[in-house]
């Protein structure tokens, strides 16, 4: 039998986790190399600096801008290699953490990740999305493990843009929905089995305390709902995505989103989570599920997420939408699904989301 092994992020969370720095990140050495963006770094480096203050550990930080590309992720290990850092820390939103991971990875060092806001599960998962210089996707970039421990600070997480949380819950809710879709009919190895019930904890837990986390980080306030937040949005979807087959991680919705992104001025206006809770409306409706769609829309609208393409500034018309729903139904993600998805059948998933 083939050997299989599967490595999972550890991870701290409160309002002080820092402190637990030095007793984590202290076996694998003292010169650490920090990526983060300026923001994060505003929010965060100061408290871990706090935390690391007579510890013995050095610290170097590296500014991080723009996407995570290849040219990046090499520059910041050559960087790694000049400053003989014993490990990389990553600071910021998921393109900063993305390439500390892929740095860490070609540098051989391990990598510890400090996500400043809740809007993927970029801290826990083993690859990068990689973006040309251009800004145009590229490719994932896989690595054998995850970063060896994530800090979630939710003092830093409960001051940042609340707009992250929302669009992280959106996203969240959708591995849920494109998870069982995807999974359906499939004898499931124990893995990607458990994976998929998982999952379960991307959608129950926002159910339940999604609205007055989103209440609370507007206040920039600490609260339980929060924490189970931002648990569901950076440890659940980040355990399920290291537990089940790459096939099962993404569906309709996430397709729906990448083809609305060819729309001119839409990917600026409309962050990305966002878009994938609507696009999971449109799965549930191709689907027959009109009851949970319903169930979902009211959730999303207490969520203040946009759930029509009018919201989001886009028009019905089917000869302008001819290129999205042409990329939708030849989207990787809609290689393995349990049936054969037709523009037609997007399109009309379309104009009933808007009158739902």
């Amino acid at each position: 039998m083939k050997t299989e092994s599967i490595y999972f992020c550890d991870y701290s969370i409160g309002e002080a986790p820092y402190g637990e720095v030095p007793a984590v990140c202290g076996p694998f050495g003292s010169r650490i190399l920090l990526c983060g963006g300026e923001k994060a770094l505003a929010a965060g480096l100061p408290r871990l600096e706090n935390a690391l203050a007579g510890s013995g550990f050095s610290l170097v930080t590296e500014v991080f801008h723009g996407d995570c590309t290849y040219e990046g992720i090499h520059r910041l290990a050559g960087r790694a290699e000049e400053e003989k850092a014993d490990m990389i820390f990553g600071m910021g939103g998921g393109k900063a953490l993305d390439t500390a991971k892929g740095a860490a990875y070609e540098a051989g060092l391990p990598v510890f990740t400090f996500p400043t806001i809740p809007a993927t599960c970029a801290a826990t998962t083993a690859l990068s999305v990689v973006y040309r210089e251009d800004g145009s996707f590229d490719s994932f970039y896989f690595y054998d493990r995850p970063a060896r421990h994530c800090f979630l600070d939710l003092t830093v997480i409960a001051h940042a843009p609340a707009k992250y949380l929302q669009a992280g819950m959106g996203d969240t809710v959708g591995k849920y929905f494109e998870c069982h879709f995807a999974a359906r009919g499939d004898k499931l190895s124990h893995s990607s089995a458990l994976g998929r019930e998982i999952s379960n904890m991307c959608y129950g837990p926002l159910l339940e305390h999604g609205a007055r986390a989103l209440s609370d980080c507007k206040a920039g306030r600490v609260s339980h709902a929060l924490s189970q937040a931002v648990l569901a949005n950076v440890v659940s979807t980040g355990l399920v995505s290291l537990m089940v087959l790459d096939d099962y991680n993404c569906a309709v919705a996430h397709s729906v989103y990448y083809g609305l992104v060819l729309l001119p001025g839409f990917e600026e206006a409309n962050l990305h989570g966002n878009v994938v809770a609507y696009g999971v409306l449109v799965q549930l409706l191709i689907d027959g599920e009109r009851e949970e769609a319903l169930r979902l829309k009211a959730f999303l609208k207490e969520l203040g997420i946009r759930t029509t393409l009018a919201q989001m500034g886009v028009s019905l018309d089917r000869e302008a939408l001819n290129a999205v729903l042409k990329d939708i139904v030849t989207e990787p993600d809609m290689n393995h699904i349990p049936y054969p998805v037709t523009e037609k059948m997007i399109y009309d998933a379309m104009v009933e989301v808007e009158v739902l």
